[in-house]
């Protein structure tokens, strides 16, 4: 994978394929920065592996702060790529971010939750017999290209100042604006009783959550997210991504 620097250097990649080479204790060796390619693990949020992936940089190098961040929020219950920026390739996360995403997303019809994951419990359910795998690639039209989507309330967005998660787990209620986002492809891997295995390939801003729910509706029915896999960003594929287990090995 090739990305453009702003000093005109590549940064240096971390994953599977360099996971083998030695990095050097010194981060002045790196002028134009870090670029980890991170199999996110079930249940972290994307702070939480940014916040440890900076403690061990910051370790490894020998100093006392590091810029880190992400290029594009990954949900705790998610698992898959999680581009991670340190150094002065903390200015590609923007691009990085930009970039078409992939994922494999397990929806499973008959109820839905109110975080449109497994986040929350159930909070209503519904028939579900009818659907087909026929009757899901009839809707598939539906929400291919360019398209309006309300992002779940249990989201990062802001209203007013708030993160839409903070009001929701206060109970409160609040209305989301749509926001436009492409989806570029979509395929049915399988569908059996009430589940089915999406295959999704979307621009940025694309909530697969929201995707699962309108997806119920369209059906006559109801639905929630019960897996995600983000399995590319851009040019990095989830099977080159290094685990933590792995990052923490190579930064002993």
């Amino acid at each position: 994978m090739t990305l453009t620097s702003t000093s005109g250097k590549e940064p240096f990649i971390i994953d599977n394929i360099t996971v083998s080479a030695k990095l050097s204790t010194s981060l002045e060796d790196y002028p134009a920065g870090l670029v980890i390619a991170l199999d996110k693990p079930y249940g972290w949020t994307s702070a939480d592996a940014v916040r440890k992936i900076k403690f061990s940089l910051q370790r490894w190098f020998g100093v006392k702060n590091i810029k880190v961040g992400h290029a594009g929020t990954l949900d705790p219950l998610a698992t898959g790529i999680l581009m991670i920026c340190a150094g002065r390739a903390t200015r590609l996360a923007e691009s990085l971010q930009s970039q078409k995403k992939e994922y494999i997303a397990e929806i499973t019809f008959g109820a839905t939750t109110p975080s449109f994951d497994l986040e929350k419990e159930i909070d209503a359910t519904f028939p579900y017999e009818h659907i087909t795998k026929e009757s899901i690639e009839q809707v598939l039209p539906l929400f291919t290209g360019e398209i309006d989507q309300i992002p779940p309330l249990f989201s990062a967005k802001l209203i007013d100042g708030n993160r839409a998660y903070d009001i929701a787990r206060a109970g409160k209620d609040a209305q989301l604006k749509a926001s436009k986002i492409t989806i570029y492809n979509l395929k049915v891997l399988s569908y059996q009783s009430g589940v089915l295995e999406l295959f999704v390939e979307c621009s940025k801003g694309t909530y697969i959550r929201s995707l699962a729910r309108d997806f119920g509706e369209s059906l006559k029915s109801g639905a929630h997210l019960s897996s995600l896999v983000r399995s590319a960003s851009g040019g990095f594929k989830v099977e080159n991504a290094i685990s933590m287990d792995n990052l923490k090995l190579f930064l002993q």
